[in-house]
């Protein structure tokens, strides 16, 4: 690979993924909100594309309680501004190849458990149905020429960085300064998979679609290892400082309750599977906390909104 642009290369995925593809000699641009570029805006994004051979689309109102609180920024952002990279794809001199980062939040409450790629997809949630309608939107862009590949994430963490309300960074958070983990649904169950083993599948799908590859299926990159909320919980509990401690809170409506997926066409199609448990990566980001904010056996959350914990990403 010669040069990719990165949409949301400022993000928990993004960020590590441009390291990652920059360590390997690829010239990476980054296009982020942060750094003031919008993919809603079809020319600033054109501009930015050319000379490109690869997108790796990250960016969107990623979070489905935002999804909830602002739906048409939800729907204009991941559905309009996919569009908008299509389009700009499309009217390349040279069209590049195009990963498209989807979501677990697709199935819904999945009727089988573990969940394929081929399974009815009935979102539950703003969030979830702009990223269906994007999906559809990249499928149908092969009909255009351009090399496509829906990858379907699933409760990504690893990063101290990340947002301090998504559920893992808040749990180890919590742990670490010796606070409340609150767990709205104990027995929500979810498939979390580490930043670095997305970036990993993220690079190998990159590397397929590089070498020509145009009729990839779509891909989950997960574990295919189910851990309740209050197994996630008590994992970080296992290494926390202080008087941490669990309290128990009502499910979230919007939220998916039960969700992990089957991880074997990465395997079959990209030599993929997940290095990180979630037991080290839970301890390794309490570490990381602890860390970083100076917390020693106990020491007290004094910020009372980071007691506060979403039931799912």
């Amino acid at each position: 690979m010669r040069n990719v642009i990165v949409t949301g290369s400022e993000g928990l995925v993004g960020s590590l993924l441009t390291r990652t593809l920059e360590a390997q000699g690829v010239e990476v641009v980054r296009y982020d909100l942060e750094l003031g570029q919008d993919v809603r805006v079809q020319k600033d994004f054109a501009e930015a594309l050319s000379g490109c051979e690869g997108i790796v689309h990250l960016a969107a109102v990623s979070r489905v309680i935002w999804g909830e609180q602002d739906p048409e920024l939800c729907w204009a952002t991941n559905v309009g501004g996919t569009q908008k990279v299509i389009e700009a794809a499309v009217e390349a001199r040279e069209r590049p190849w195009l990963v498209f980062a989807s979501s677990r939040e697709v199935y819904g409450d999945a009727a089988e458990l573990p969940v394929g790629e081929d399974a009815a997809k009935q979102a539950v949630n703003v969030y979830g149905r702009a990223k269906i309608r994007g999906e559809e939107l990249v499928h149908a862009a092969r009909a255009d020429g351009l090399r496509t590949s829906v990858v379907r994430l699933s409760n990504v963490y690893g990063s101290t960085g990340d947002h301090a309300d998504r559920v893992v960074p808040a749990f180890t958070r919590a742990a670490a300064l010796g606070g409340v983990l609150r767990v709205d649904g104990l027995g929500h169950t979810f498939d979390f998979t580490h930043v670095s083993d997305t970036v990993a599948g993220l690079v190998a799908i990159c590397e397929q679609l590089h070498a020509g590859e145009a009729r990839l299926p779509d891909l989950h990159l997960l574990t295919g290892q189910p851990t309740t909320l209050e197994q996630l919980a008590r994992l970080a509990l296992a290494h926390a400082h202080g008087q941490a401690k669990l309290v128990e809170a009502p499910p979230r409506s919007f939220d998916v309750a039960n969700f992990y997926g089957d991880p074997s066409r990465a395997r079959e199609l990209l030599g993929w599977r997940a290095q990180v448990d979630i037991r080290s990566g839970v301890r390794q980001m309490v570490e990381d906390f602890a860390r970083e904010l100076g917390a020693s056996e106990g020491a007290a959350a004094s910020d009372p909104n980071l007691e506060r914990v979403a039931a799912a990403l």
